[in-house]
């Protein structure tokens, strides 16, 4: 995605939480390639503090913002009858509070300047994957509040949600609702999409779709007709 956005010209706040490391090298990266200089902001999205902290420090340092891209994302198991309280508070922290409270501190900026938010959501919003109860829910409302904040900003400011379907698999696993080849032959194009799938979605619903508010762009190769 950060690679997407600085070759469309975009100057880049990145948000990390421990990862230091790869955000410096990410960075140096686009530095090289794109001549562009991206901010390093850490912080721990369960916070409440946080949102205005980074919001804080990109305008500081750009003196304005175009865009938004609400990508941070918690996936692990919750088997239900074994879901805690802290499972569900920290998918609804990054899922939904974060997502919410970042919008609403740049919400200022991005009147000026006709902006957009972007949220990055799933398919398992819509089709729950079993063993992930908090995951799916809390996407869903993902979902939910994507259409609520496109209502609130409009008429000056965007906000739509890109759907991933099966584009990286988590840690090299199989997935809990088959295998990794069935998972792709319930899928009409019969492969695995590419990060740059995502990336193009998130590019067009922020600079090539001033018509379009309040929808979810599924990114699945046809996952969802099956």
């Amino acid at each position: 995605m950060a690679r997407q956005l600085a070759a469309e010209g975009c100057q880049l706040a990145l948000h990390y939480k421990r990862s230091a490391a790869d955000a410096e090298a990410l960075a140096q990266e686009l530095r090289a390639r794109h001549g562009t200089e991206p901010l390093l902001i850490a912080g721990d999205l369960a916070d409440p503090e946080t949102p205005a902290r980074l919001m804080d420090a990109a305008i500081e340092h750009f003196g304005c913002l175009h865009g938004l891209v609400n990508n941070a994302s918690l996936y692990s198991p919750a088997p239900f009858g074994a879901i805690t309280p802290g499972d569900w508070a920290a998918m609804e922290a990054v899922h939904l509070r974060a997502p919410l409270f970042l919008t609403q501190v740049a919400a200022p900026y991005l009147r000026k300047t006709s902006g957009a938010v972007v949220n990055i959501g799933d398919i398992h919003a819509e089709i729950p994957l079993r063993g992930y109860l908090p995951y799916s829910v809390t996407k869903a409302g993902l979902l939910a509040l994507t259409r609520a904040l496109a209502k609130e900003l409009g008429p000056e400011i965007r906000v739509n949600s890109v759907s991933p379907g099966v584009v990286l698999w988590a840690e090299d696993k199989d997935p809990p609702d088959g295998d990794q080849q069935g998972l792709i032959e319930r899928n009409a194009l019969k492969r695995v999409g590419s990060p740059e799938d995502i990336a193009g979605a998130i590019a067009y619903l922020l600079f090539d779709a001033p018509y379009v508010t309040g929808h979810n762009l599924v990114v699945d190769g046809g996952r969802m007709l099956y």
